[in-house]
């Protein structure tokens, strides 16, 4: 009943804005992309990469910023035009242009879905196939792609091996070989459930190069194919997730693709400049450090086991990775099959075993956004369920946004003052 409700909900939205959309010119591929736009998508690109760089190195775990990409860019071409410096009209396709560039740019993040609801009205009908032929009016031909990713080939087989002695060239091409495949993969996956998997598919990579590798240097390379996996499978469901968008948006697909190749090439510039300065500003690493970079250990740890196999693990961990594995799939599997009023106190394995690697302070900001969100389902679920992402998305880009400012003064060697001051006790 309830899917039918949302089903029906999502149709009258779409004949609505449909509606509009009659009306709504749709520009070339060329005049979606504007300098306005790729200024925006720079500034906004370098915000994110920081606050990417803030929770990998602390959290280690990282969530989708498509929603926070799109209302900033929305929010900075709306002043932009508000204040006078623009008279262009902003449309839909530019902001999916942006937020296509920006994504890009940080290239880390898993890409929110936008599903569509299938109806039986002959007009929404009318509109898919209206869609279909603005989005595959300008579709990339085959013959693009596939030299693009054979030049990419190249390049990465003369040049990483000489950056990563170990990663022999036939190491690289096994991994672009394998890669498309695993895209594949990952990117139906992010569509069906909103996550990507591309950390998973990275270390399929990272354990079969560094056991091929063995101990002359198996480490090393494992971690350095790991790096091209997860790039390769991560860009895929990000760029057809913001494909879907354009798709929704009737954005050109040539101007997303030139976007998405635009905000690569800024991020190649951008993102080392910004970990630059948390490389400078804090103790990137240690144990003792804000951002300790947990995932670094782990995936470490992983390429060791990958080259030195199960023999180094610690006595009885296997055993009790096999127990908590099959543990954690009866839980989920209890929570797929009972009722939803059993089904919500029963807890997500992933959620009680984030805190156990990465601290409590994550859990304990999770578990404040949780309770704002039961008061405020409770005070207006409408509400709540429409806004609840973009809220979360503008407190993460906030604490992210300080990072800039403590970054700031850490390089000046500037500290706060603070008003207290812990000594031992005088019979200690």
């Amino acid at each position: 009943m309830g899917t039918a409700v949302a089903a029906a909900e999502m149709s009258e939205s779409l004949l609505q804005q449909d509606e509009v959309d009659l009306e709504e010119p749709i520009l070339d591929w060329k005049e979606q992309i504007t300098i306005r736009g790729l200024v925006v998508s720079a500034v906004l690109g370098a915000l994110f990469c920081i606050i990417m760089h803030n929770l990998s190195l602390t959290v280690g775990i990282v969530p989708s910023f498509n929603i926070a990409a799109g209302l900033l860019g929305f929010f900075s071409i709306k002043s932009w035009t508000k204040l006078g410096f623009s008279s262009k009209p902003f449309t839909r396709q530019e902001n999916t242009v942006i937020q296509t560039c920006v994504v890009a740019c940080y290239s880390y993040a898993v890409s929110v879905t936008l599903k569509l609801t299938d109806s039986n009205t002959s007009k929404l009908l009318l509109e898919e196939k209206k869609r279909d032929e603005i989005f595959l009016r300008d579709k990339i031909p085959l013959w693009v792609a596939a030299a693009g990713y054979v030049c990419l080939v190249a390049v990465s087989m003369s040049t990483m091996p000489l950056i990563f002695p170990p990663l022999k060239w036939y190491l690289v091409l096994c991994s672009y070989i394998i890669a498309p495949a695993l895209a594949f993969c990952n990117s139906y996956g992010t569509g069906l459930t909103d996550w990507s998997l591309a950390s998973t598919y990275g270390k399929i990579g990272l354990f079969i190069i560094a056991s091929i590798v063995g101990s002359n240097g198996g480490v090393l390379a494992g971690l350095a194919a790991c790096g091209v996996m997860m790039s390769i499978v991560s860009t895929a469901a990000d760029l057809m997730q913001d494909f879907k968008t354009g798709y929704l948006t009737k954005s050109s697909a040539k101007s997303m693709f030139v976007s998405q190749i635009v905000g690569t090439a800024m991020g190649c510039v951008i993102a080392p400049l910004t970990f630059w300065m948390y490389w400078t500003a804090f103790d990137i690493g240690s144990p003792d450090s804000t951002y300790k970079a947990p995932y670094a250990v782990i995936y470490r740890e992983m390429a060791i086991l990958g080259v030195e196999g199960f023999s180094e693990l610690p006595q009885h961990c296997l055993a009790m990775c096999t127990a908590f594995f099959v543990a954690a799939l009866a839980i989920n599997l209890l929570r797929d099959l009972t009722p939803k009023n059993i089904s919500q106190y029963i807890p997500i394995p992933i959620a009680m075993a984030v805190p156990f690697y990465i601290g409590a302070y994550f859990a304990i900001d999770m578990f404040i956004g949780t309770v704002i969100l039961f008061i405020w389902e409770r005070i207006n679920r409408k509400d709540a369920e429409d806004y609840a992402g973009a809220v979360a998305s503008g407190l993460i880009c906030g604490d992210g946004i300080w990072t800039i400012a403590s970054a700031i003064f850490s390089i000046f060697k500037l500290d706060p003052p603070i008003c207290m001051d812990f000594k031992p006790s005088g019979n200690s």
